[in-house]
Formats: C-alpha cells, structure tokens, sequence
C-alpha cells in the first residue's frame, strides 16, 4: 500500500496502517498489505498512477488528489458546502455513490472503498488577521481540492504540496497560509509555532474521504470472503477514524489555545459570503464539465444532499441547535 502521507503520521499515516492491520487480523494472515509513507516508494501525489501502472497494489489516498484524472472523482472526497462524513459514507454506501465511483474508476483499472475520514476540516492558518476579502488578494496559501479553485478566484496564490512539504514551506515564506486537516494534525505538524491565527469554521472541507484503492485486477483475484473481509475493515476503520478525530481535534484545540496562545477565528461574514459563493460556482462547473458518468454521480450526490439537509435539520441539527440554545448539561 502506497500512501499520501508520511508514514504514521496522526490520523491518515496511523488509520492506513491500522486498516493493514484489520485486514491481516480478520483473515488470518491470508492477506497481508505492507505500507509504505509518502515519497517511500512514490511520491505523495502519485499513489493512483502506481497502483494503475502495477507499482503497488493498493492505495490509501484521497480522490480529489486524482482529480486530473477525472474531475468527477473529486465527488468522493470533499465538496465545499457539500456533504458530511456521516451523509458521504450514507450516499457512498446506500445511495449509488459506490456504482458511480467504480463506472468513473474502471477505466483507470482501480477499485476504491473509503475507508478513512477526517470530519470537518479547518479553513487554515493564516499569516495575518483575515478581517476582509481584500485580505486574501495575494496571499500563497496551500490548500487542494475544490477550495483551491474558490481561493484562486478570490485572488489568492494557491500551491498544492503534499503534506510532509506544508511547515517547511510556510516556515520558508513559501507560502503565507496553509489549510491541512485540523487541531489534531495540525498541533502534530507544528503550525502553531508559525503564526497564532488559526480558521476554523469555513466552507471548504465539511468531510475528507480518504480511500482503500485497489488494483481492479487484484480485487477481481480474491475470493468472495476475503473481499467481504476488506469492505468490513473498510467499513470499521471509517467509524474509527473519523470519531478519533473527533475526540484528538477537541484535545489538541484546548492544547492550542491553553498551551500556545493559538488565536481560533472564525471568517468574517463578507469573506464566507465570497467563499460560499465560489462553492456554488465551481460546484456547478464540476457538474457542467463533467463527462456522463460525472454529470450523473453530481446529480446523484446533490439530490442525496438536499434530502439529507431537510432530514438532518431536523434530526441532528435540530438537536444540535437545541443542545446549543439551552446550553446542555452542566458539569459539576
């Protein structure tokens, strides 16, 4: 398995090894994945064409870091103002996202399961105070996704570097904000020694998919319970990865604050309108340029969604708004 990360990194690194580790667990020892941390045997953002071109047999990555090979493929990882972990890996699994991702995938030779989340990310550390939209004109700032596309249009410099590159190049001046994953990874990797102003609450990763993908021609290999035994340990690590980060980013932000002096902002309502604005916009365009199967999956996917937002605010929402207005319970 080759990886986007660097190898047992918090999080990602950790949740690849540890779905190896499920696998070979659950099938006792009749498959057995080695993992290898970005830039081992590949570089971080060519995990797809090794395991297209027989390099390695799987993967653990995510999508939109293959966009070039087919914009559509952003859809299972994150969309701004799109969908959460619980409503992607809802879609993913009961709602035809899995039948879309393996038509847009088996031109490419690659079966993919998602398999790790992060919940919602962090909009990103920023040099300065972001106090308007004029305040982002100019800035480098690393990012990736569709969010790079809604920054480029307000006037910010994007730079796509893998991850084991972001500290190195903020510390540089290379670039003058940066966007990662959240408090959790981002206390790990040492941003907060780099500037105090920390962003929190934006629109542009609401989840983060990353994927089990596997060379089409090794899955079709397999037999039928030792293919059940990797959607199950898929399935499991998914659940484990995105409530440890939930639980390790509520740690690590009271280690921020209390610790470091990190300042927590949230965007002014102006720069949000802007951004959530470009979501729409360049979520259109995926849609609008997108071959059949993109077109399809898109439809897909927004159709999910706004069934999920009327259900959710009620259900989740509503009650989170409740728990919020009435401040829950208190302790001691």
């Amino acid at each position: 398995m080759v990886t986007s990360w660097p190898k047992n990194s918090p999080g990602v690194g950790t949740s690849a090894a540890r779905l190896a580790e499920r696998i070979e667990a659950m099938s006792a020892g009749r498959l057995v994945i080695k993992v290898f941390g970005a830039g081992e045997l590949v570089p971080a953002f060519g995990t797809f064409d090794a395991v297209q071109q027989g390099a390695a047999e799987c993967y653990h990555s995510p999508s939109y870091y293959f966009a070039g090979k087919n914009p559509g493929l952003t859809l299972f990882t994150s969309i701004p103002l799109g969908m959460t972990a619980w409503e992607a890996h809802g879609w993913w699994l009961h709602a035809g996202g899995e039948a879309f991702q393996d038509e847009m995938t088996k031109p490419f030779g690659i079966k993919a399961i998602p398999c790790t989340n992060t919940g919602v990310q962090a909009a990103g550390w920023f040099s300065k105070e972001i106090k308007s939209v004029e305040d982002l004109k100019g800035l480098k700032m690393r990012t990736a996704g569709l969010n790079a596309e809604i920054l480029r249009r307000i006037g910010v410099n994007v730079i796509t570097l893998p991850p084991g590159e972001i500290f190195q190049a903020m510390q540089s001046g290379t670039v003058d904000a940066a966007e990662w994953i959240g408090p959790w990874n981002d206390l790990a990797f040492g941003l907060h020694r780099l500037t105090k102003n920390y962003y929190v609450a934006g629109v542009n990763e609401p989840c983060a998919v990353a994927e089990l993908g596997m060379s089409q021609a090794r899955w079709n290999e397999l037999p039928d319970d030792l293919k059940a035994i990797v959607r199950s340990a898929c399935g499991a690590e998914y659940e484990a990865a995105f409530t440890e980060y939930f639980t390790r980013n509520t740690e690590a932000m009271e280690v921020l604050k209390s610790e470091h002096g990190v300042q927590v902002r949230a965007f002014p309502d102006e720069v949000q309108q802007a951004m959530a604005d470009g979501a729409r916009a360049v979520a259109l365009e995926l849609r609008d340029r997108g071959d059949d199967v993109t077109k399809r999956a898109w439809q897909s996917y927004f159709t999910y969604l706004q069934q999920a937002r009327a259900y959710g605010s009620n259900a989740e929402g509503g009650y989170l708004a409740l728990r919020a207005k009435f401040d829950g319970i208190p302790v001691g």
